[in-house]
């Protein structure tokens, strides 16, 4: 528990951060890009969390980014409209209705962000310990 719980932490306040945006603004940019860069750190913190975050940390960034493209092509061939939950708000919503290419960047940043600060942060620890 004690390496999940920093992931747990890190979760809430992104959902929380993500909440605020929802709520307050209502731009083309930080909502659609912002919101798709970060909901990448979101769940990248929900597998740590889950998987006890003993794992290597760029494969589950990578792992998360290939699921976040898979969740977008869905969107692209419209599968909760051939699964027959489109008429379905919770789903029309959870799933996606629209693919965008600029999704996929912006999922890409997250996870180079996201490659980036595990790198930083790896580096950091190591050098404290000696």
């Amino acid at each position: 528990m004690k390496k999940r719980l920093p992931y747990i932490i890190m979760l809430l306040l992104i959902i929380a951060v993500e909440v605020v945006i929802a709520l307050t603004q209502h731009d083309n940019w930080i909502r659609s890009y912002g919101g798709d860069v970060i909901v990448i750190w979101a769940v990248y913190c929900l597998v740590q969390s889950v998987l006890g975050g003993e794992n290597n940390h760029y494969i589950v960034h990578i792992g998360v980014m290939l699921f976040a493209f898979a969740v977008e092509f869905l969107q692209k061939i419209h599968f909760v409209d051939l699964i027959g939950l489109g008429n379905i708000q919770f789903f029309r919503v959870l799933i996606g209705t629209s693919f965008a290419v600029e999704d996929l960047w912006s999922y890409a940043i997250g996870t180079a962000i996201g490659c980036i600060a595990t790198f930083i942060y790896t580096k950091m620890v190591h050098c404290s310990i000696k």
